[in-house]
């Protein structure tokens, strides 16, 4: 059972991880400061694509679920990480939305009844410090708006995190995700045709390339491994592995743009990676494997969760993150 849960966290730490390689992605293929239009062409064409497949429409309460989980999760995210890109420090932008954990341990607890503990807290603040030292930077400027933007993101995505828990949908897992990234790209193509205009007549190969990549892989594929690990894990679990995004995106710029790494750099990516992994630790399993057939409250908190039941009482049946994490270079991603 260690070795199945194990698993499935790592598979799902792909996403996050696949979400990091925006900012590599957007600045070496993509068209500049089109970064609306970069995040709308990344989940609309992925959602219908994943509706096509799957050949499953939302019946009944699912149309507007669907709708607020697909807001939350993708459309209000990507829009309010635009503006607190475009207005922040990349390393600010980064270091308050690594506050989401923190944010997620809190609703978790009052939507879905799981217990705060001192040791998902710790690593909670451990992890917000941790990325401060990877990609904070001593002479960075603040701006209310953009720090209101960035909060804001982490806000919405944290409790779509905890509503994907509470609200488990009967459909197959790529229909949902599909629901869910047609109806983000849907508040999203609005957004991105008032503030940027209509798309570039002219694309390149590369353009097309990337953009490709950021549709098939970072949002079809990448959100149907985040959501599936939304549905088996609980939402504090899942929430941490996002912070290996700008751990990666650090990496990949250090790797292959050639952007400097500092030692302070280095001891933040570390605290981040040790935070994920205190995190994930199981909670009780010791005490109700030495107990036998009496099991500790929390520990049935942790088989719902994996099982993709939500916890509570609730008679329902219960990216542009990368590109906020590491403009370390040029100030304007995606």
């Amino acid at each position: 059972m260690l070795r199945d849960r194990t698993a499935l966290i790592l598979i799902t730490a792909l996403a996050p991880a696949v979400w990091g390689s925006t900012y590599l992605v957007t600045t070496e293929f993509l068209p500049p400061d089109r970064p609306l239009l970069a995040a709308l062409i990344r989940a609309l064409p992925a959602g219908l694509l994943l509706v096509a497949i799957t050949r499953r429409l939302p019946s009944g309460i699912w149309w507007w679920r669907a709708a607020v989980l697909g807001t939350l999760n993708i459309g209000a995210f990507f829009a309010l990480l635009f503006v607190a890109a475009y207005r922040l420090p990349g390393g600010v932008a980064a270091t308050v939305g690594a506050l989401q954990p923190l944010l997620v341990v809190g609703l978790s607890a009052g939507l879905l009844g799981q217990r705060m503990t001192l040791r998902t807290t710790l690593a909670a603040v451990a992890g917000v410090a941790g990325v401060s030292l990877l990609v904070l930077r001593a002479d960075a400027q603040l701006d209310a708006v953009g720090l209101a933007a960035a909060l804001g993101g982490a806000a919405v995505m944290g409790l779509g995190i905890v509503l994907s828990k509470r609200w488990v949908s009967p459909a197959p897992l790529l229909a949902t995700t599909g629901w869910q990234l047609v109806a983000g790209g849907l508040v999203l193509l609005p957004v991105a045709l008032l503030v940027e205009g209509p798309p570039p007549v002219a694309l390149t190969g590369p353009n097309l390339a990337g953009y490709a990549y950021l549709s098939i892989i970072g949002a079809a594929v990448a959100y149907a491994l985040w959501f599936r690990g939304i549905r088996a894990l609980t939402p504090t679990h899942v929430t941490f592995l996002g912070l290996l995004s700008p751990v990666v995106a650090t990496t990949l710029g250090w790797l292959v743009l050639g952007q400097d790494l500092s030692p302070m750099q280095v001891i933040g990516a570390l605290i981040v990676l040790g935070a994920l992994v205190v995190a994930q630790l199981p909670a009780r399993s010791a005490r109700a494997a030495s107990r036998g057939q009496q099991r500790h409250p929390d520990d049935e908190v942790d088989d719902r969760a994996r099982l993709g039941v939500p916890a509570g009482n609730g008679a329902d049946g219960g990216v542009l993150r990368d590109a906020a994490v590491v403009r370390q270079i040029p100030e304007r991603v995606c």
